[in-house]
């Protein structure tokens, strides 16, 4: 699946800002968004960060408004993650599709 297919806009301008402004180097979707069961009525929308090093350091409790402050740009409710659970994390990983990278 490409950005494009995608069942939701994104504002790629809106959110690489969002990303710089907070040293997110990659910021990926997965889950139900990239599948036929994804309803975007009652979904939220699964994002994975990779955080430039030293990047968390810096944030403190700014870090849980990241959510919410995505949601505000896609306009679906998020569910925002820097860590996966090593039993879930390679399959993620597989499947993840990139909506922002750092050149």
């Amino acid at each position: 699946m490409s950005i494009a297919e995608l069942p939701l806009r994104l504002d790629r301008e809106k959110i690489a800002e969002f990303c710089r402004a907070r040293g997110i180097r990659k910021l990926s979707v997965f889950g139900s968004v990239l599948r036929d069961d994804f309803d975007p009525v009652h979904s939220d929308v699964d994002m994975l960060a990779e955080f430039s090093p030293q990047a968390l350091a810096r944030t403190g409790w700014e870090y849980f408004l990241y959510g919410p402050q995505l949601a505000e740009i896609i306009g679906h409710k998020v569910d925002f993650c820097a860590q996966l659970s090593p039993d879930i994390a390679a399959e993620v990983r597989r499947e993840a599709l990139a909506v922002y990278e750092q050149a």
